[in-house]
């Protein structure tokens, strides 16, 4: 089946012409890689940022190509458990972002001289995205150097490692200047210091046609800590491990090379952001603002639910220290909304307004528990899913929608006193739950909150549908007079009552080359505002709703302005705030736009899914390998057979389903 399966897929006309895409990108050919080919390069200037990460530093690296092809580069360098501050008068808000961080220019380099001659290395040849970020620069002076810039996966450093070739047919002598650049200061943790030192000989002898490397170390230390050990070779083992088990678990294959590479980059990037707290490994959403920190939306509703498919123990691990500290934290004043944030490592609680942070959470919550399929962990975190629903039903209004001072917009747009995304989410929340009850032995509680679904489908229908901008779908809020980005989250959860005009809303009036806009009305300074949240939750609603051929093209559109455009190689929070940074739980919404939207998997169980695949007409089949979800291993393989679909499950090895279904056909696998 697997070697039928990839002849198909390689076969496709789609897999041979993507490849011809006239972007500034392609995509390599093992589809784990981006390259950009500068020899016949047109369109310079230009510059693009990428974030990468460890346990105990981030870094994003601005890279500038002149006119000419030569590279600048700029290293922000963030230690995140390393804050500033020191001073107990100081504002909260100078508190809980002050991370030790520096800027490193190309000015800290070892200088490199031949004879009399500086050597600069020339211009640009290509550069690769891969999990790191490598610079292939043409030869001067006879030598061709090649950099790749990469974090510690486990300590506070960020390496650049240099490679020297010599081109020519004579030796080359190449002399290497010293660097010894420390700082040092005091935070709150105590002493900190910041060095940039290199591992170089002070010659370099290279015969005709050998290669030489040595590293540049961007390093920062806490108190008495010593990184004297740290080398080059045991960075890159670390990383490369860490890029091995993202290729290899959770691997979509489709006959669109797009798809299936962003979708590597995207558990990549998802995965990374990592960090090392008092509260055990947690996930952050990066970008340069946010780390050592947790939040009900990009952590527990986006990205906890994903790790399980994924299979990543860290990844798990941290959603597990998540949802605890939420668990820890349920206010004992049953009417006083639950925060939806913490950072310095536990010591700031970010709780000064209700944003629908209890329905995030019962959602997210029961999601993941389900998939994680481990009844202990569910026995523990359950209060949770229970006092978040609960809490919900209290806060509704005469109608019966749920009440929330705002969304996750936290303001920048008014939502009125009660929005569409808490009460769509509290209605995912009770779908979820009463599945997850049931797995408790608490069929009173699932019967109850199965009732109070159907009761809030009413509402939704009743209170947010309505007629906007000459379409049947939903209003945010009372009183909005806007399309809004978010009318997509009943889809979502299985609401189709407006489906044809929500479809036409969000991939029509709301639909850019950058995806969704958050409202129909531009920003007041004339700039179209998207978050490409909303554009992953619109995907994942457009093919659970079965619009696939509508989905899948603005899918593939949007896919490639994030792969192989400007701005790459991943999906983005938002502009034009932050200017369009990488935040990683985006990127895990953008793997559950297949997980959840295409196959139309979702969890029934521990030891139970639904599958609904949204196989397009154009494609022969496509499959999904090394599922880690609900306690074991899954291989699924879905496969056109005239007008029906083969659809084969393997389960730890084993063949556990093999059957034709009708396009649209709901099926539920269980152990």
């Amino acid at each position: 089946m697997r070697n039928f399966l990839l002849c198909l897929l390689a076969t496709s006309p789609l897999y041979l012409s993507a490849q011809a895409v006239d972007d500034y990108w392609r995509i390599g050919p093992a589809q784990r890689s981006i390259t950009w080919d500068l020899t016949a390069e047109q369109r310079l200037p230009h510059g693009d940022n990428l974030e990468m990460a460890g346990r105990r530093v981030a870094t994003i690296i601005d890279y500038e190509v002149d006119a000419a092809g030569y590279l600048t580069l700029s290293r922000d360098v963030i230690f995140p458990q390393l804050r500033t501050y020191t001073r107990t008068d100081e504002p909260d808000w100078k508190k809980y972002r002050a991370y030790y961080r520096h800027t490193f220019g190309d000015e800290l380099l070892p200088t490199l001289t031949t004879g009399e001659r500086r050597l600069q290395p020339g211009p640009l040849d290509s550069v690769v995205i891969d999990g790191t970020l490598r610079f292939y620069h043409r030869p001067a002076a006879g030598v061709a150097v090649v950099r790749t810039l990469l974090p510690s996966m486990t300590q506070r450093a960020v390496v650049e490692i240099f490679e020297l070739t010599n081109t020519t047919d004579s030796t080359i002598r190449v002399r290497v200047g010293e660097v010894d650049y420390r700082r040092s200061s005091t935070g709150y943790r105590g002493s900190y210091g910041v060095q940039v030192r290199h591992d170089a000989p002070s010659t370099i002898v290279l015969t005709p046609g050998e290669r030489y490397d040595y590293a540049v170390y961007f390093t920062a230390t806490l108190n008495d800590e010593s990184l004297a050990k740290l080398h080059r070779r045991e960075v890159l083992e670390e990383r490369s491990a860490f890029l091995l088990e993202m290729e290899r678990k959770l691997v979509l294959t489709t006959p669109d090379p797009v798809l299936n590479t962003l979708f590597y980059f995207s558990k990549i990037r998802n995965s990374e952001s990592i960090y090392e707290s008092t509260l055990g490994l947690i996930h952050s959403p990066g970008g340069g603002n946010y780390y050592v920190g947790t939040w009900a939306n990009d952590q527990v509703e986006y990205n906890g639910p994903f790790f399980p498919f994924l299979g990543y123990a860290t990844g798990n691990e941290a959603a597990y220290n998540t949802y605890k500290w939420f668990l820890e934290n349920i206010p004992t004043d049953p009417d006083r909304h639950i925060p939806y944030s913490v950072e310095v490592d536990g010591n700031f609680v970010m709780q000064h307004v209700d944003r629908g942070d209890a329905a995030m959470i019962a959602y997210g919550t029961a999601q993941y528990l389900l998939a994680r399929a481990d009844k202990g962990e569910a026995k523990e975190l359950w209060p949770l899913v229970e006092w978040c629903l609960d809490y919900c039903h209290r806060k509704r209004n005469a109608a019966g929608a749920v009440l929330s001072e705002s969304d996750e917009m936290e303001g920048r747009i008014p939502t009125g006193d009660a929005n569409l995304a808490t009460s769509s989410l509290y209605y995912g929340g009770l779908k979820f739950g009463a599945r997850l009850a049931d797995e408790l032995g608490m069929g009173a509680r699932a019967a109850q909150y199965r009732k109070r679904a159907k009761e809030m489908e009413v509402v939704i229908e009743n209170y947010f549908g309505a007629e906007m901008n000459g379409l049947a779908t939903y209003r945010y809020f009372d009183s909005n007079e806007n399309l809004r980005h978010w009318i997509c989250l009943p889809l979502v959860m299985g609401i189709d009552t407006r489906r044809e005009a929500t479809l036409e809303a969000l991939f029509g009036k709301l639909w850019t080359k950058d995806g969704i806009l958050v409202e129909l009305k531009p920003t007041p300074d004339g700039e179209p505002l998207f978050w490409d949240r909303g554009t992953l939750y619109a995907f994942r609603g457009a093919f659970k709703a079965g619009a696939t051929a509508l989905g899948l093209d603005r899918l593939q559109s949007y896919s490639r302005t994030r792969l192989l455009g400007s701005r790459v190689p991943y999906v983005v929070e938002a502009y034009p705030e932050n200017g369009m940074r990488h935040l990683s739980a985006e990127s895990g919404l953008y793997c559950r736009v297949f997980i959840e939207g295409i196959f139309g998997i979702e969890q029934q169980g521990f030891r139970a899914f639904s599958l609904r695949p949204r196989l397009p007409e154009a494609w022969p089949g496509m499959r999904l390998r090394q599922m880690q979800a609900f306690g074991a291993t899954h291989d699924i393989s879905v496969v056109r057979e005239g007008k029906q679909l083969r659809v084969r499950i393997e389960r730890n090895g084993t063949e556990l389903l093999n059957q034709r279904i009708e396009p649209g056909e709901r099926i539920v696998v269980r152990e």
